[in-house]
Formats: C-alpha cells, structure tokens, sequence
C-alpha cells in the first residue's frame, strides 16, 4: 500500500476504520438458514463466533455462564471486581449511580483493593460447574503472579490480554513476561494480544499462541487515543494481521493462529465487515453491555478506564435493550444494528454467497466513506 506524505519529514500508510468500508454482494446468494457461523478454537467448539470482553460491566460468572449456554464464549477478568471483593454486586450499584465527574476517582479507588488468589479458584469452578468453556483473563503484568492459581482452578482457555501486547516488552525495572516460555510450559490454548500491526502479530503467533486479539481493548469505553495518541483503525488492522496468519501457516508448516478482531465493533454490521477482514471470531463488550443481564446496570467500562496513574477510558452510559439472548440471536426490534447480532451476520454471509466463516473471509471488500 503506497505511503502518504503527511508532511516533508513525515509519511505514513492510508488505514480504514469500519465505517469506511463495506462488503461487496455476489451475483449468487444463499439462504441465510444454510449458513454455518460455528467457530472451533484448539479443542473448543462453539456455536457462535463470538468472545464477550473480559469488563466486569459485562461479564459476571453469572453471565459467563449464560452465554456459554447460548453457544458463546465469555472471557471472565481476573483482575476485576469478582476477585476482589466477596460481594461486588453493592459496588456495582454504586458504580452505575455515580455522575460522570466522580466515576473515573471513583473506579480507581475501587480498583485498589488487592486481588485475591481464592476468589481467583471459585470465581472458575462456579462456571466450571456449570458445564460450559471457561475462558479468564489477565493482564501482561499479572500474569505471572497469578498463573498457577488460574490454571490449578481449570481454566480451558487462558487470555493474556492489554491494551498492547508485543512478545519482546524491554524493562529496566522488573523481568518481563517471557512470552514464548511461558506459553511452551502451559498445558492450555492460550489468546494473546492486543496487536495492530503485521511485525508485531507475526511475533505473537511465534510465541505459541493459539489466538491473536486485534486491537486495542475497551472498544467504544476506551481514550487511548486521546491519551497517548496510539491508534491504528480496525479494518486495516485486522487485514494487516490476517496477512501474518496467512505468512506464519506457511512458515511453520501448517499451524493456523486464530485471528480475533477485539474492539471498535458497536453494531452487527462492524461485526460482518471484521470476519470479511480476516477474523476468525470477534471480541466485543458494548453490545452485550446493553443486556438486561449486564452487571453493569446499563453502563460499560473496562480496565483501561481505572488505571491508577494513566486511565485510557470512561465509564460510558448504554442503556439497556434487551436479553442476552435477544442481542445474540433477536428478534431485534430497532434497525440500528444492536440486536440480533449472529441473524445479521447470517444475513450479510449470505447476501455476499458464502455459507462458511473461513469462506466469507474471502469477500469482496469495497472503500466506501461513511454515508456513501
């Protein structure tokens, strides 16, 4: 892709965000009742193509298990409320009845209390016991300390997630997470990022990992951009990863790296446009934030938004539309998008004729500025 001169001493790529794209009908389509939307990542089967972001404003062992049953998978965060505090259903509350000005003190203040390594082990058995994947979350910086205690607990899948994640991080002040090793010595598929970028996706997939997170995280909650000024638009990203799975099936032999678009996606059509990018499955957090289920009483955030020194995130106000169940599979009764996420994606597959997700990662894509 041809570098723009942003000035004399500066050039850079053209990226696109979602909204600047669309996908490309084809002269021959399909029933949407003949599509298969079913993703398998390692020995995990599921219904739907669909990861909930670890948030705790979304995501409660409650709802974890929730939409296990309803063939999806949620990513329960190790770091949140559930695995510091006994009862953080009053906490809760209190979060989501707060005014704009308080809530980011506040959510520190929250956030400071220390994890604890048994509510670690019962916050997983409980959605063990409920027969479903069990997916959990820590960060880069946790994930040390805290491994033996999630894996002891008999987590499926393991998610090593941040708002950017490389495999070569250089410190002066404390031994980083060596990556690869850590990977090499665990007994479970293990989902790591987030990337943006082709060098850096490449790298992860060396690690070991069975997936890939691109983006940044905290999706529509998050201000990185406005805080540090890194951010690189989702379609160009995922694309841009993609061409590293394609790269790294063929340098290791055949071992296929799931891509998994996470962030920037707030309707069912940003959700269609990433699997036509190159995802393998998507994470997403506000959509499911809406849910009449949500712990977080129509209000969303993530761990950007109570970082103690540098928050990248707000607490943001969604409201509440429906059920899980209805946001996943309708009938949907608004046309912006919010509802009935997989039945649009049904839909979209089929307009384009594709009946297989790895199909449909071939579509036609198009550059179309937003109200084109």
């Amino acid at each position: 892709m041809p570098e723009v001169e942003i000035g004399r001493g500066k050039s850079g790529r053209r990226a696109y965000a979602f909204d600047e794209i669309g996908i490309v009908p084809s002269r021959r389509t399909r029933d949407p009742e003949d599509v298969s939307v079913a993703w398998q990542i390692d020995a995990y089967r599921f219904e739907v193509p669909v990861m909930v972001a670890p948030m705790d404003s979304v995501v409660s062992p409650a709802t974890a298990i929730a939409i296990g049953r309803l063939g999806g998978l949620a990513v329960l965060d190790l770091e949140g409320l559930w695995t510091r505090y006994e009862n953080p259903e009053p906490l809760l509350a209190e979060i989501a009845s707060l005014d704009d000005a308080q809530a980011t003190r506040r959510l520190q203040e929250v956030y400071s209390e220390p994890i604890k390594e048994e509510l670690i082990g019962r916050r997983i058995e409980e959605i063990r016991s409920a027969g479903v994947t069990v997916a959990a979350r820590l960060s880069p910086q946790r994930t040390v300390q805290f491994h033996k205690a999630v894996i002891d607990a008999g987590v499926d899948l393991f998610v090593i997630r941040g708002t950017t994640v490389s495999a070569e991080h250089v410190s002066s002040r404390a031994e980083p997470l060596n990556l690869k090793q850590f990977i090499y010595d665990l007994d479970v598929p293990v989902i790591v990022g987030g990337c943006s970028t082709y060098p850096a996706a490449l790298h992860l997939m060396r690690s070991g990992a069975a997936g890939v997170l691109v983006g940044f995280g905290g999706g529509s909650g998050h201000t990185t951009r406005t805080v540090l000024g890194v951010a690189v638009p989702m379609a160009t990203a995922i694309a841009d990863v993609a061409a590293a799975r394609r790269d790294y099936l063929d340098e290791s032999g055949g071992r296929y790296v799931h891509v998994i678009a996470d962030g920037g996606m707030t309707n069912s059509g940003d959700i269609a446009k990433a699997f036509a990018c190159g995802s393998d499955a998507v994470m997403v957090g506000s959509p499911f934030a809406r849910a009449t289920e949500a712990p977080g009483r129509g209000f969303h955030w993530g761990s950007e938004a109570h970082h103690g020194e540098v928050p990248r995130g707000t607490r943001l106000e969604v409201g509440t539309i429906g059920s899980l169940e209805q946001i996943l599979y309708g009938p949907s009764h608004v046309a912006d998008g919010s509802m009935n996420l997989i039945g649009a994606l049904r839909r979209a597959m089929a307009t384009a004729g594709y009946t297989e997700l790895k199909e449909f990662q071939r579509v036609e894509v198009v550059v179309a500025p937003s109200g084109a």
